[in-house]
Parts: structure tokens; sequence; C-alpha cells
């Protein structure tokens, strides 16, 4: 029987990694200079949510420790884009708030 906040973290996951996604590739359009930590955190982010999201799809040996990495991750993309004022931002941060409440949960289970 799989842990209940499991399907909770597969869906955080997978929407973390879109968010990500899509503040990365605004930013990218906006101003890649200033904008370069964010865009690589979330550029980062998204893949390894999409890992973290497939690994215990499969119940992956290191699934939990994927975890743990998607958490910190999760919650650096998400103090990096909080304070920047644009919606795609200020929606990633939600994104990356939810995934690594998501990713704690799993672990704490």
């Amino acid at each position: 029987m799989r842990d209940p906040n499991f399907e909770q973290c597969v869906q955080a996951c997978y929407e973390c990694a879109v968010a990500c996604d899509i503040c990365a590739s605004a930013c990218l359009h906006e101003n890649p200079a200033h904008m370069r930590r964010c865009i690589a955190l979330c550029t980062d982010c998204a893949a390894v949510c999409r890992l973290c999201a497939a690994m215990l799809a499969r119940d992956g040996e290191f699934a939990h420790a994927l975890c743990t990495l998607c958490a910190l991750m999760c919650d650096a993309g998400a103090r990096e884009c909080s304070p920047h004022e644009a919606e795609h931002c200020q929606v990633c941060a939600g994104a990356c708030l939810s995934c690594t409440l998501a990713c704690r949960d799993m672990l704490e289970a």
C-alpha cells in the first residue's frame, strides 16, 4: 500500500516543474542577466521535480534521497522567486513552496 502522501507529492512535483519551466522561460525573455540565478534554479528545480515524481511512481530505491534533494531545491527556488514582483515568479514561488511541503510530508510519513 502506498503512502497516503504519495499522490499529493507526485502532483506537487509535476505542478512545480511546470511553474519552474514557465518562470525560467519568462525570465529568460525579460532580463536574463538580472535573473540569471532564478533561471538556473528554476531549470534545475524543474528537472529534479520531474525525476522525483517519476522515481516515486516507480518506488525507486533512491526515491527518499531524491525527495530530500527535491525539497531542498524547491525551498531554494521559493526563496529566489518570492522577492520578484513578476506574476510568473510569484506563481513559481508558491508551487515551489507547495512541493517543498509535499516532499517533507512524504519524508516524515
